[in-house]
């Protein structure tokens, strides 16, 4: 339980989604404070539009329980946006990153709630 959703329009080989998948991954635990094993990282390629023209953007969504603060959600997004810019080509300027710190009760696995 952390989660990151990567949605973009980058045009990625099996080899980039891999490496931004994995590279998210440690992003998270090492920010975050959370073990590997319990972080899910998800990336989607998609149409999209940003300041009205086309070009390579991304919108990642980070939820957890806990551990998000302003200082990790600035060290995350910043280390996001390099990834981001390493491996799929896309700008910082072009990169919304959103935080949602996830009420225990609100977020289930193995069909219980954290809660």
């Amino acid at each position: 339980m952390p989660l990151a959703r990567i949605s973009t329009n980058a045009p990625l080989d099996e080899t980039a989604q891999g490496e931004i998948c994995r590279g998210l991954s440690e992003i998270l635990s090492r920010e975050i404070g959370k073990p590997e094993q319990y972080i899910m990282t998800v990336l989607e390629n998609c149409r999209m539009l940003m300041s009205a023209r086309d070009g390579n953007a991304a919108f990642v969504d980070v939820r957890s329980i806990g551990g998000l603060s302003p200082e990790v959600n600035t060290a995350v997004s910043s280390s996001v946006c390099d990834l981001l810019k390493a491996k799929a080509d896309v700008p910082p300027e072009r990169i919304y990153v959103v935080f949602t710190d996830v009420p225990r009760e609100s977020w289930a696995w193995k069909g219980s709630t954290f809660g």
